[in-house]
């Protein structure tokens, strides 16, 4: 209820708009963050099957 609270409390604050692209723009980091994460143990598996050959 507190996660709420706070949203209201920004949108009557900063406006709507503002506060969808900030919450949108946090969403894509977190999306960001877990590719990247993929990616590194992607490249970690490969190297690792190219040295046992």
């Amino acid at each position: 209820m507190e996660e709420a609270n706070f949203w209201i409390d920004n949108i009557s604050n900063l406006g709507f708009h503002i506060v969808i692209t900030l919450f949108l723009l946090v969403r894509l980091e977190r999306k960001l963050e877990m590719l990247r994460n993929s990616i590194v143990e992607l490249n970690k598996n490969i190297s690792n099957s190219k040295g046992g050959f």
